[in-house]
């Protein structure tokens, strides 16, 4: 079986009923948001945040019409935050597909993640699912303030590895955690088993985060050299801000010049890339992704072995053999 088939295979039902239960949430009386919410729905990707909902809610207990809603919070709330990132980011395709933003113009797109959040608020006190709510607002100040520090730091390029690790916790752990813990609240898990749960998540977001980072210096298969996007962004990601620290101060004021003042430049860019490479960041990345996976794993020790243990288990080595 295949690390997909693995994942998906205890919760292969639930995730057949969730998308038609998904799609109801958004019906509205207005055509133009009944057209984008088609066209959202028909791109939706892997859908890895409300299988880790139902994946959490069935280790701790039997999954409930509560679990439905805890995960159509959070895919509501993870829709919403990508239309509004890409309109920050000006990003008008994403994986392929073109953008709300693209489409329809970045005021509609706005509108569009303000009425998916709206849908998610009225869900959650409409049935009654206070605890959930609390554990998603939550997470939507976090996101915003790891968005924010980011680009106050980006300005000033002074991320430290303390500062890019409460980044990468807000901006994407968070909202992973977010998923496992709403997941066992749904099936009134509480204590320890809330905390595992809610770590799990936590790190297992982390180690997400360190291997999307570590994209940028890989080979990209249609232009046969690395991107280095997070670069031309002026984002200090882990690989960076450890090579960084371990050369002399001469280099790293040559390296932060580049950043800030030729970071367009493909060559320059090739250049950072290949300072990374021969500093030890690579390596030094991996490593700490490999360190917060196994944390992930072993906030799992607790459980019997079980279908969907192993799911979780294999979700994370998934994770970090990912190539997109």
């Amino acid at each position: 079986m295949s690390d997909t088939s693995i994942i998906k295979a205890p919760i292969k039902e639930e995730m057949k009923r969730f998308e038609p239960y998904f799609k109801e949430q958004l019906k509205s009386k207005i055509p133009l948001l009944d057209i984008i919410t088609n066209y959202i729905l028909r791109r939706k990707g892997k859908q890895m945040r409300p299988m880790l909902v139902f994946l959490s809610a069935k280790l701790n207990g039997e999954i409930s019409d509560a679990s439905y809603i805890s995960a159509t919070l959070i895919e509501l709330l993870h829709t919403a935050t990508l239309i509004h990132d890409d309109v920050v980011d000006e990003t008008y395709q994403r994986r392929g597909i073109f953008s709300i933003n693209a489409l329809w113009k970045s005021k509609v797109a706005v509108l569009v993640g303000d009425f998916f959040l709206s849908k998610g608020l009225s869900l959650s006190l409409n049935t009654d699912q206070i605890d959930v709510l609390k554990v998603v607002s939550e997470a939507v100040t976090e996101m915003s303030e790891g968005e924010l520090l980011q680009i106050e730091k980006s300005r000033k390029l002074d991320i430290t590895e303390a500062v890019y690790y409460e980044i990468i916790r807000k901006k994407t752990a968070t909202l992973i955690a977010a998923c496992t813990k709403a997941g066992a609240l749904s099936v009134k898990a509480n204590g320890e088993k809330l905390q595992n749960m809610a770590e799990f998540g936590s790190n297992l977001g982390i180690a997400f985060q360190i291997r999307d980072d570590l994209f940028d210096y890989e080979q990209n298969g249609l232009v046969g050299k690395p991107t280095g996007n997070d670069i031309k962004e002026k984002k200090l990601t882990l690989p960076l801000i450890h090579a960084l620290h371990s050369t002399d101060s001469k280099q790293r004021r040559k390296i932060l010049t580049l950043i800030r003042r030729h970071h367009k430049n493909e060559k320059k860019v090739q250049e950072i890339i290949a300072f990374v490479k021969a500093n030890g960041g690579i390596e030094y990345a991996n490593e700490q992704m490999q360190m917060y996976a196994q944390k992930a794993k072993d906030s799992l020790s607790a459980y019997k072995d079980s279908e969907t243990k192993e799911a979780l288990l294999t979700m994370v080595d998934y994770t970090l053999k990912r190539k997109k």
